[in-house]
């Protein structure tokens, strides 16, 4: 499965988990979802990191590199 589905999922549960913060009416309850949202958006954030990274080094991996500039006009080589 792609990672992108992964995080975005790790996403909606923590956008759920807030919801149900919001809602509780017990203390303890409302500590225990926002420290789950919390947990699931942190995660989230590191794979969505790790997937732009492995994108950008796959990336990097299949480009010839910088292509040079010519030297400016009327410079001797």
């Amino acid at each position: 499965m792609d990672m992108r589905v992964h995080y975005e999922k790790l996403r909606a549960d923590a956008a759920e988990c807030a919801l149900l913060r919001d809602l509780a009416t017990d203390a303890e309850k409302r500590e225990l979802f926002g420290r789950l949202a919390d947990h699931l958006n942190s995660l989230a954030s590191l794979m969505q990191r790790r997937v732009e990274l492995q994108a950008a080094a796959t990336a990097m991996a299949g480009s010839p590199g910088p292509v040079p500039k010519p030297p400016p006009a009327g410079m001797a080589l």
